[in-house]
């Protein structure tokens, strides 16, 4: 049974070496902890472990363009899939039924439950460990407190109740777990979020390492979720969120980048409105974005033509960017035709929009994709501020740092826009859809709104009721959570 044991007693050993490269795998495989931490430099390789499942979702299957990925996206409806897809995609596609068999279902499940098992790990020995002072030591416990808290965010929002596990697995009997309630989850997230505060992470980190404003961003995401659905703990929480949100403000850390196109800039990874990114190295631990998301049928834009049709973007949905926002504009979030490979004056015009956020320009020069995945930036964390003080203040407010927030987001895609007075939270939402599309965070922003955006009004809309451009039905209650994967029901009945 491999949903809760995963490595008994064990941790994943990484390559530390550079900056970039310190989530590449080691192939000499598992090391056990009793011959291990026995230097910081086998507690670094240790913690870097913990990093690894946020790749996993990232894992490629069989077939062409082919994700675990991509059914995040799916779910929302504003995506489509350009190349022939199977059931298991079309299931999230269309909004069908989701079958509890379905890969992607448990492929998310391992996402979460196989890192979760190296963080206990790894938390367990760390505790125990004499060889570090007791700064450095609690460092690394902060970066694995955030990423066993990110790991369990992710999976209750995806399942709802799913098991609680702190402790690492020694024997089998320590399996069949039961599920914890929704409410035990987020204590425990908050709980991990919060020992991470406390750790003396430094604000931002170059390497691409946890960071305090990694930390204090995702406490703010937290809150807001909690502030809303499934627990709708409502003014207080979204009051937290604001209040944390505005930490990372006021640190003055980051800033967004003037220009868009520096969010695909390699040189600028890990620094400015990058706040987390998954690390990608380009020879051994590629990005699949960039070949994913070429168009298909095939058109000799790339130097890899075969490989495309994974997601694009619904025709609706990149309508409903107004024809002045720069986000719309060619070559920003979206591009509609391009020159041809190693042909620069022929432009090769295509089917329909496709997604240009994941564009590497150094891909088309080797054939790899390296450059990083943002998995929270500083814009997400502005709007949050923006989205939460609203809240606060019955649904529109007129304070200074939200206000001030939002336009900032605002400005960059509208340079002609004035400040407003004050912001309303569904002027927020919308910009939330827009901003950050296709970055795996607007099903999240669906499930705990009930929201959604009407692609034909450009109005925020009740999510229960709405049918999505590419989904063949409206949303229902039963659409807002993925089934427990059947073979870990099978191998642990508590999960029914």
């Amino acid at each position: 049974m491999r949903q809760l044991i995963i490595i008994i007693g064990s941790v994943v050993m990484l390559v530390a070496s550079s900056c970039h490269k310190f989530l590449e795998e080691d192939k000499a495989g598992f090391i056990s902890p009793d011959k291990y931490y026995a230097t910081e430099g086998q507690v670094r390789a240790a913690v870097n472990g913990t990093y690894a499942g946020l790749d996993d979702i990232f894992s490629t299957g069989i077939g062409v363009a082919n994700s675990p990925c991509f059914m995040l996206e799916y779910l929302t409806g504003y995506s489509t899939r350009l190349r022939g897809s199977g059931l298991e995609d079309n299931q999230f596609l269309r909004l069908d039924y989701v079958d509890p068999a379905n890969n992607f279902v448990e492929n998310w499940w391992k996402a979460i439950y196989y890192p979760l098992e190296n963080c206990n790990s790894a938390i367990d020995n760390l505790t125990r460990t004499t060889i570090l002072p007791e700064a450095a030591k609690n460092k690394y416990l902060g970066e694995v407190y955030f990423l066993r808290a990110w790991y369990y965010f992710m999976g209750v929002r995806l399942y709802g109740e799913i098991p609680l596990k702190t402790t690492p697995t020694t024997d089998l009997s320590e399996t069949r777990i039961p599920k914890a309630s929704i409410a035990q989850l987020y204590d425990q997230i908050v709980s991990d979020l919060q020992r991470a505060e406390q750790s003396g992470l430094p604000w931002t980190d170059g390497s691409g390492h946890v960071s305090m404003g990694a930390v204090k961003s995702l406490l703010a995401k937290v809150y807001i979720t909690m502030a809303g659905y499934p627990l709708q703990k409502g003014t207080s929480h979204y009051q937290l969120a604001y209040a944390k949100a505005k930490e990372v403000i006021d640190s003055k850390a980051f800033s967004l980048f003037a220009d868009y196109a520096d969010l695909r800039q390699q040189s600028l990874q890990n620094t400015g409105e990058h706040i987390f990114m998954l690390q990608r190295e380009r020879l051994t631990a590629g990005n699949i974005l960039h070949f994913y998301l070429m168009p298909f049928p095939d058109l000799p834009i790339t130097i890899q033509p075969a490989y495309g049709g994974g997601l694009a973007p619904r025709v609706e949905f990149y309508n409903a960017f107004a024809a002045v926002d720069k986000r719309r504009q060619e070559g920003v979030f979206f591009y509609t035709s391009h020159p041809e490979f190693n042909k620069p004056s022929s432009i090769i015009t295509l089917p329909g929009p496709l997604i240009y956020k994941y564009w590497d320009d150094l891909a088309e020069q080797t054939g790899k994709a390296g450059l990083n995945f943002s998995y929270l930036r500083y814009a997400d964390v502005l709007l949050l501020c923006a989205e939460a003080k609203a809240q606060v203040d019955g649904g529109t407010t007129s304070d200074a740092t939200a206000v001030d927030a939002y336009h900032q987001v605002l400005h960059r895609a509208f340079p002609a826009s004035t400040k407003p007075v004050q912001v309303a939270s569904a002027e927020v939402l919308k910009e939330r859809f827009l901003e950050l599309c296709f970055e795996w965070q607007t099903w999240y922003d669906m499930l705990r709104t009930r929201k959604a955006l009407n692609t034909s009004t450009g109005k925020i809309v009740e999510l229960i009721g709405y049918q999505a451009p590419n989904h063949v039905r409206a949303f229902t209650e039963q659409d807002l959570r993925l089934p427990i994967p059947l073979s870990e029901v099978q191998k642990n009945p508590l999960l029914k």
